[in-house]
């Protein structure tokens, strides 16, 4: 086709000047990396499309890396520079990898590409159930911009690109059997004036609404379930002070997967809590019941200590209150077991409530903090708060592996298996459940004390997801 071999002829003559260019526009660059730095956790295993120089591949430190580009020369220069990787000089819309990545970058490449639909028909094939897609894309918007920036000398100038709209690149990925986990948009000062370019790219940028002139749109997707399967299950239950509840959760939660466990963290109580349990897991020693005093204090160190003890494939959280009904756990299985998500979260919020279960300043604060996150995340999330929470025990040691970027900073465990699923681009779903009045013992939370250590968490938090 006449305008790929243009194409073609384009980059391999701009291969020389390439470096050149990419200083003089260092700035953008240094950005561009810095994000996908944060959306691609080192030591992945990373395949670049269109990868040029090799410049972007390198910069998200990969265990295993792999360019391709139809440019030999552009592909030459990579080799010399970075030998660790693999670049191999074949099209983007038809190459043949017989491997699994567990991200595909696709950085300024979508305006370039003859039929995007078709490349995406390729990624797929690279793609294992857990693979993410990294999409980044200039903003319409910029055009003008752009086309100036090349008449002033400030940027090489380019071929006739394609634009396509967020909503365009996310229609030819549900065609080719892809879903959006979320989407970005970064990168609104691409030049570096001090003060100024902190002011744009790291707070104005990340705004609602003013985010839409940003120059850099992203999106992040992955490949749409096929197979379902059977897992066996580790239900965690942090207890401290619920004597009795204990035996009624043993008998309130039903029989799926594969097979169960049910891990009791035990919390230091004054009522006898864990002797209670030891009882239990003699009276019904039928089911695969674990007992163990915890070794710290909070209910985040409990999961942690819980989830560090267990052995099954899916790993879930059930509250010894028992406000959220053990009998909703099948519905975070299938979610699960479904592939519909790779992160379940209970939701308290849509059905009605029992009266005394959820206080009027605890619902407005969880409200708060719903639209607050779903802000950070990029992710619709309606209840931080609610106990229950699923996931692969894979994605937790993901996470668990990544918490050096957040630090052990959450006393409660909601929020560092919350912010580090969305830091893994985890797809996040929730499940409604129906919240119930505790029947045993009085609440652990103190709204004021544990609202603003919340208040504290999220603003941490903000920092490390959001404006960094």
């Amino acid at each position: 086709m006449k305008k790929k071999e243009e194409l073609i002829n384009y980059f391999n003559d701009f291969a020389s000047e390439r470096e050149k260019w990419n200083k003089k526009n260092y700035f953008y660059h240094k950005l561009l990396n810095r994000y996908y730095s944060f959306l691609i956790p080192e030591g992945s295993r990373v395949l670049e499309l269109g990868c040029g120089t090799g410049d972007l591949l390198n910069s998200v430190k990969p265990e295993y890396g792999v360019g391709i580009d139809f440019s030999e020369s552009m592909l030459r220069i990579a080799e010399k520079k970075y030998p660790q990787y693999k670049f191999i000089a074949v099209d983007a819309e038809d190459f043949d990898l017989d491997e699994k990545f567990d991200y595909v970058i696709l950085s300024d490449l979508i305006g370039f590409l003859y039929d995007v639909q078709t490349a995406f028909k390729y990624i797929r094939k690279v793609c294992h159930e857990n693979t993410k897609v990294i999409i980044s894309s200039y903003n319409y918007l910029w055009e003008p911009f752009l086309k100036f920036a090349e008449f002033l000398g400030l940027k090489h100038r380019q071929p006739e690109e394609n634009w396509f709209s967020m909503k365009d690149i996310k229609g030819l990925l549900d065609l080719e059997g892809f879903e959006t986990v979320k989407t970005d948009r970064k990168i609104m000062m691409p030049i570096n004036i001090p003060l100024l370019n902190f002011l744009f790219n790291n707070i104005i940028s990340n705004l609602p609404v003013l985010n839409h002139l940003c120059l850099s749109n992203f999106i992040v997707a992955r490949k749409q379930p096929e197979e379902k399967r059977e897992y066996s299950v580790s239900i965690l239950i942090p207890a401290r002070n619920e004597k009795g509840n204990i035996e009624n959760a043993i008998l309130r939660i039903p029989e799926f997967g594969k097979s169960q466990e049910i891990i009791f963290i035990e919390g230091n109580s004054c009522d006898g809590t864990f002797d209670e349990i030891l009882r239990i897991k003699g009276k019904y020693d039928e089911k695969n019941i674990i007992a163990e005093r915890q070794t710290g204090s909070g209910k985040g160190n409990a999961v942690r200590e819980g989830f560090d003890k267990a052995g099954g494939e899916v790993l879930m959280i059930l509250d010894a209150d028992l406000t959220t009904p053990p009998e909703d756990l099948p519905k975070f299985y299938e979610a699960i077991k479904n592939n519909r998500g790779e992160f379940v979260n209970g939701c308290r919020l849509v059905y009605p409530m029992e009266k005394q279960a959820m206080r009027f300043l605890n619902l407005l604060a969880n409200k708060f903090f719903g639209l607050f996150f779903t802000f950070l995340l990029g992710q619709k999330v309606k209840d931080t708060l609610c106990g229950t929470k699923v996931l692969l025990k894979s994605n937790y040691e993901k996470i668990k592996s990544n918490r050096k970027y957040f630090g052990e900073f959450d006393p409660f465990g909601d929020f560092d298996l919350l912010f580090g699923a969305a830091k893994l681009n985890l797809k996040i779903i929730e499940v409604p459940v129906r919240y119930r009045d505790r029947e045993y013992g009085s609440t652990q939370i103190s709204r004021f004390r544990h609202g603003w250590l919340l208040i504290r968490m999220s603003f941490f938090a903000a920092k490390k997801i959001k404006f960094f």
